[in-house]
């Protein structure tokens, strides 16, 4: 006789992480000096800023979401600026809540990472210009450098 699976023990405690959703949350892409822009022989300056921001959506299901917004500039001139949030639903079960954080701080933006770039990439192409291809990021490195700064005692002020 086959045992009813509601009556086998689940393993409540083994932790579980798994990806249910990737998705573009958000896309913008500005060209403002276009045409123009297209006829510079100056190689731009490209600056790349990052966010993160992870919440719970549901029980053991959190949406993770990852932005990074590239802008391009030469001397006196925006060629491009795109940003792109790569968004993410995931599950988590099993982590102890002091462990949380970092795993939606690191595990998840380690995911969404190859997708940003990607969407970057082509967002850029499209717009006209050689696609920017983004090195890797190590986020457990960003994470740890977060934590110290949050853990720097503020500074003290005089009173009068």
């Amino acid at each position: 006789m086959a045992e009813d699976p509601q009556t086998i023990p689940a393993a409540d405690n083994a932790v579980a992480f798994s990806i249910d959703k990737i998705y573009v949350k958000d896309l913008s892409l500005e060209c403002p000096g276009s045409p123009q822009s297209f006829k510079t022989a100056e190689a731009p300056q490209v600056e790349v800023g990052l966010r993160t921001r992870g919440e719970q959506i549901d029980t053991d299901v959190y949406e993770c979401v990852l932005t990074i917004t590239l802008t391009a500039k030469t001397s006196d001139r925006t060629l491009f600026l795109v940003e792109a949030s790569q968004a993410g639903i995931f599950t988590i079960r099993g982590v102890p809540a002091e462990q949380l954080q970092p795993v939606i701080a690191i595990n998840c933006p380690n995911v969404l990472f190859p997708y940003v770039r990607e969407t970057l990439a082509d967002a850029v192409g499209r717009a006209g210009f050689p696609p920017v291809h983004l090195a890797p990021i190590n986020f457990e490195a960003l994470y740890q450098q977060q934590l110290a700064q949050t853990q720097q005692p503020a500074p003290a002020t005089a009173v009068n």
